[in-house]
């Protein structure tokens, strides 16, 4: 028998948003999907599983009342049947649209690399299919997978990457596919062209070498300290017109007091305003192919304050899509 590419999320954990859960790739139709990729490479050999693979199930938890602790009014009933001021209305605006969550990407704990192989199937299947792809990580070593599997779109892409961190970095302790290289992965793969990068500040691994070698590739890194002083709709306009766009947003991106669940918080980041403007602005920019939010570390957090912004983030982007006008019953389809 096959191994299964996906599971449903850990033990009463629910969907996200409670939206129907499909495993079944075979044939696979929907117009946004939301997948769990919960591990990333290990820096060491006993380290696959990390406090970062619990937030997939985690921030489905947060979205589901019946099965959390968290009582805002965040819930699936509110955010899914209720104004949304975020966006002028509800959160699909009444389309006929199919958002469906395909669980979490299964692993084999005595072959790291398989994890990998098993993300990168899935989303190539569901890229295949012109699906919007909404990735929950795990590390910043899961986009990895995702990112190669846009090469069933065939057309140069341009990455937008939200991080304290540069993540150049080629290998630490031999492992060239781990939380500190996606970027570099990504400059090597032939269908990602310009890459923007908002948010660095403070101390991360990247070192002069990979500042040069991020500089020398073409990418545009705008600190998130340049961010405050020239605004988001300055950075817009620094990010390549028409798209096809992958966004990549480590939760440590954005400032701790709005989102502290990480492992490195560092003071300065993007705020709400700001990141909740980005994501709007780059939707209406050009099609968003994909998106993941990765790095939140429940343990960390403060109240649940990380999984407030982290739905209101996920939320935004679903629908600010959905009013783009880029699916078969969207409003402003042409």
């Amino acid at each position: 028998m096959a191994q299964k590419l996906t599971q449903a999320p850990g033990a009463t954990r629910g969907t996200f948003l409670d939206f129907p859960l499909v495993t079944d790739l075979d044939n696979f139709e929907a117009d946004i999907a939301i997948l769990g990729v919960p591990f990333g490479m290990p820096y060491e050999p006993s380290a696959m599983a990390n406090d970062q693979s619990r937030a997939p199930d985690a921030l489905r938890q947060a979205t589901n009342p019946a099965d959390s602790a968290y009582t805002s009014p965040a819930g699936s009933t509110y955010t899914r049947n209720h104004f949304d001021w975020d966006l002028g209305g509800l959160l699909l605006d009444g389309c006929d649209l199919k958002v469906v969550d395909c669980g979490n990407v299964t692993a084999d704990m005595n072959d790291h690399k398989e994890h990998y192989r098993r993300a990168e199937q899935v989303a190539r299947k569901i890229f295949s299919t012109d699906t919007t792809l909404i990735t929950l990580g795990g590390d910043h070593g899961v986009p990895i997978p995702v990112m190669r599997a846009l090469e069933v779109h065939g057309t140069p892409i341009t990455l937008v990457h939200v991080d304290a961190h540069l993540d150049w970095r080629h290998e630490i302790n031999g492992e060239t596919e781990g939380y500190s290289s996606p970027i570099r992965r990504a400059s090597e793969m032939p269908w990602i062209d310009n890459i923007v990068q908002l948010g660095m500040r403070g101390i991360g691994s990247a070192r002069a070498g990979e500042v040069d070698d991020a500089r020398a590739y073409g990418a545009r890194i705008i600190s998130a300290y340049e961010i405050h002083d020239i605004g988001i709709n300055a950075v817009l306009d620094q990010i390549p017109d028409s798209g096809p766009y992958y966004l990549t947003i480590d939760a440590d991106g954005i400032d701790p007091t709005i989102m502290p669940a990480v492992m490195a918080q560092t003071p300065g980041g993007l705020n709400w305003v700001q990141i909740r403007k980005l994501i709007h602005g780059l939707v209406h920019k050009g099609q968003v192919l994909g998106m993941d939010l990765v790095e939140i570390a429940p343990i960390h957090d403060v109240g649940n304050i990380t999984m407030v912004h982290a739905e209101r983030l996920i939320c935004n982007f679903i629908g600010a899509t959905v009013r783009a006008g880029y699916y078969r019953s969207s409003p402003n389809r042409e």
